[in-house]
């Protein structure tokens, strides 16, 4: 399997949030040369890895 189809991205999560949170989100993510999505991705791996019990792994320091 290529290291590509390894990390395809084929589900979606859908989140309901006030406007200007989403808003100033959005621009804050700009302003920092990223997208809100690779944010989002980014967070839900650094809170998966610390909360999984006995792992002890570490986010991997991917992008998007």
């Amino acid at each position: 399997m290529a290291k590509r189809d390894k990390h395809k991205k084929d589900a979606q999560l859908i989140v309901r949030i006030n406007k200007d949170d989403r808003d100033a989100f959005i621009a804050l993510c700009k302003e920092e040369d990223t997208s809100a999505a690779r944010e989002v991705r980014r967070f839900i791996r650094h809170f998966l890895a610390e909360h999984r019990s006995g792992s002890g792994a570490e986010p991997e320091n991917r992008k998007g």
